[in-house]
């Protein structure tokens, strides 16, 4: 199951342990679970500290519990966690056998001062990269709380859970029996939504702070490198984000950031963090921005958590966000049918006929994905012609099971009114409608400017993006724009992390000469 190099590195990783880990397996007689016992087996024999019980009585099978004698755990796995997932295994491991998480103080202490009972299940599949987060997340929560109960669960080992359920975005969420969330969410957020006193505690503290030379709104690569960049000239940083890491979270494969040949965006966020957090600056993240003011000499950004920060100049880099299609059914079926992240939950739709909505890369790359899957894909696309690169186009022209339609409006999703079941799309050449029967829409067609808190306050274009010049000053001095929310052309990462340093770099030219003395006059001789 595990290769040679992995065992090697996994026995390393298993010295770390400080107590006993307890794994305890319910078996089945289907092939996954014969090959979550070889997975178990070969886990077991890399450490002393390890024993394997294979008597277990869960009702969900194949599946394994991780636990330690004398300690109140409940932590389960449902299925394989490979493939992104097996990070969490790990984790879990580590975390069950006594490791400490890199987790700060404070954080720690609220899980443990939690009250109640509360037992979580979270359905991932394995090519997922949002649902690492949220399993880690909970997990931790199971070993260092026993009123907090955590089964993740493989949907494509359960499949007539995930049809009871309804299930067609992954990862889902589930407290009680009760849906609770879907999509990433991190360890905070999760303490956010069952622990309210501690979210208001939070924005009690991040009002009381002084105020900042320079405020980064937006924690995405534009956001990381302006704080890095204002926090190195040795003035007073802060950064606020809604999530850090920003839209970077939902992408997948990263092979064009210059001399890393090749990360993906959980990483990239991950390090992007670890390199702001050298430096002396104030990270306040999932805090949204929902407006800001100028106050004599002070910007004010007034949060949606009713808290509020001041600081001399700011720098906006709040990203952008995947475009609707803004068509009646969109929202009715989001999450039932329609998606927006292929790579996440593909795999849900095994053996369906699904649709990609766009025909640049994004929505190419997912069809050729899809293709591999799912039973058919047609792809619908607006334009007279494809947009995506000429390899993509070659590779799509390939496959046997995907359907290109062009000139095509969408202007309708349809559904039985539990799943999608269909969409409606117009012929812009002949005005005819076409009805395509599909379980899936995978929506990919561009980006929306986080902006819309900026409404009134400084200069946007009809599209929402943020009008800046070439030091990436707005049309309001003190306040600069970087990444994709602005007017600069080319949404790339490497364009952000560009964008954020001069944003940065131009704030301090402007605190420079907005705070130096007058000069002193001169009489004439």
């Amino acid at each position: 199951m595990l290769d040679a190099s992995l065992k090697t590195q996994l026995k390393a990783y298993l010295e770390r342990l400080t107590r006993h880990v307890v794994i305890t397996a319910s078996r089945s007689d289907t092939p996954k679970s014969a090959e979550m016992m070889e997975l178990l087996r070969e886990i077991a024999e890399l450490s002393e500290l390890i024993t394997l019980l294979e008597d277990g009585a869960n009702e969900r099978r194949p599946s394994f519990s991780l636990t330690s004698p004398g300690k109140d755990i409940a932590l389960t796995f449902a299925g394989l966690p490979m493939g992104h997932e097996f990070t969490s295994l790990v984790l879990a491991l580590l975390q069950v056998g006594g490791h400490p998480p890199k987790v700060e103080q404070s954080v720690l202490d609220q899980i443990g001062a939690i009250e109640g009972d509360f037992t979580f299940e979270t359905y991932f599949s394995q090519s997922c990269q949002n649902c690492p987060d949220v399993v880690q997340a909970l997990n931790l929560m199971a070993v260092l709380n026993p009123n907090i109960h955590h089964t993740a669960i493989d949907g494509a080992d359960f499949p007539a859970e995930v049809a009871a359920r309804q299930i067609m975005s992954v990862p889902a969420i589930y407290l009680n029996g009760e849906l609770f969330g879907q999509g990433r969410m991190t360890l905070e957020e999760v303490l956010a939504k069952i622990d309210t006193s501690g979210f208001q505690k939070t924005a009690a503290s991040i009002d009381a702070k002084a105020p900042f030379d320079v405020l980064v709104v937006g924690g995405g690569p534009a956001g990381a490198a302006a704080a890095i960049y204002a926090a190195r000239k040795g003035i007073r940083t802060g950064l606020v984000a809604e999530r850090f890491g920003g839209q970077v979270l939902d992408t997948m494969a990263i092979e064009n950031l210059i001399s890393v040949p090749h990360t993906d965006g959980p990483k990239l966020a991950q390090a992007l963090e670890a390199h702001v957090r050298e430096y002396d600056v104030d990270i306040m993240n999932l805090q949204r921005a929902k407006a800001i003011t100028r106050k004599r000499d002070l910007f004010e950004v007034a949060l949606a958590s009713g808290a509020t920060l001041r600081a001399t100049a700011v720098i906006v880099s709040t990203g952008a966000r995947w475009r609707q299609m803004e068509v009646p059914g969109e929202e009715a079926y989001r999450n039932k049918g329609v998606t927006y992240c292929p790579h996440c939950d593909g795999p849900l739709f095994k053996g369906k006929r699904v649709a990609v909505i766009g025909g640049g890369n994004s929505g190419v790359e997912a069809a050729i994905d899809l293709a591999g899957t799912a039973a058919h894909v047609t792809l619908v696309e607006f334009d007279t012609k494809l947009n995506a690169d000429d390899v993509l186009q070659r590779k799509l022209k390939s496959l046997g099971n995907i359907d290109v339609v062009l000139s095509a409006q969408t202007t309708e999703v349809t559904g039985d009114g539990a799943r999608v079941t269909g969409l409606t799309t117009k012929n812009r050449m002949t005005g005819k409608m076409r009805s395509i029967p599909v379980e899936g829409i995978f929506v990919q067609i561009g980006l929306l400017p986080n902006t819309d808190w900026l409404k009134g306050t400084i200069e946007r274009t009809q599209f929402g993006e943020v009008v800046v010049d070439h030091h990436g000053a707005t049309s309001q001095e003190g306040i600069f724009a970087a990444g994709d929310c602005t007017t600069v052309p080319y949404k790339q990462i490497v364009i952000a992390l560009g964008d954020g340093a001069k944003a940065a770099l131009s704030a301090f030219d402007y605190l420079i000469r907005a705070t130096a003395p007058a000069r002193p006059e001169v009489e004439a001789a």
